[in-house]
């Protein structure tokens, strides 16, 4: 729902129809913040005139007072829909995609203290949140899963009445099992 070097902020879950924004928290981790808070709390880098300067230096020590005002870190929920948008040509070219896209929010593993948050599009790609440029658009469609299960992995849930070896007479989808086959030399396990 929110990455792990987002849960030292404040964090709260997402509602269906809000509209958010990429954000980079103090600390350089991506996660999503309301639009309405993350406005205000814009800093404009210093102007310098060189490598560094005093403007430079005090801009560093208000970036450190601006942690205390970071936004409300916002969790999506896996398997929850969104719209992306001001999706940048360089990511439209490398994943297929438009300019905007409907999008379904997944963990791409379990492992902690590792970056797991990802947008799945409609082609199957997906790209880590982390990876996502700041200042991007995200509008919350559906919190809940679609009704193909949103499931990761490509599983079939079907039953298969078998009369003689080879000769396959029903296929009828069901709701609560869930069927694995292993495929060996001249036969096949039902897991």
């Amino acid at each position: 729902m929110c990455d792990y070097s987002l849960h030292a902020f404040t964090n709260r879950l997402a509602r269906e129809g809000e509209e958010l924004v990429v954000h980079r928290f103090f600390g350089g981790s991506i996660g999503l913040a309301s639009r309405e808070e993350v406005a205000p709390i814009a800093v404009r880098p210093a102007k310098t005139r060189g490598f560094c300067s005093w403007g430079a230096i005090k801009s560093w020590f208000a970036a450190d007072l601006a942690a205390e005002r970071q936004p409300c870190a916002v969790c999506i929920p896996p398997g929850a829909t969104l719209i992306l948008r001001d999706i940048p040509p360089g990511m439209q070219r490398e994943f297929g995609i438009t300019a905007e896209e409907e999008v379904t929010f997944v963990q791409t593993t379990a492992t902690e203290n590792t970056y797991r948050d990802a947008l799945r599009f409609s082609n199957q790609r997906q790209i880590l949140l982390q990876t996502v440029r700041p200042g991007q658009r995200v509008a919350v469609l559906s919190l809940e899963p679609k009704a193909d299960g949103g499931l990761s992995s490509p599983r079939r849930r079907a039953e298969v009445q078998i009369d003689r070896i080879g000769q396959q007479i029903d296929v009828n989808p069901i709701q609560d099992v869930n069927l694995e086959f292993a495929f060996g030399p001249g036969n096949v396990n039902i897991l």
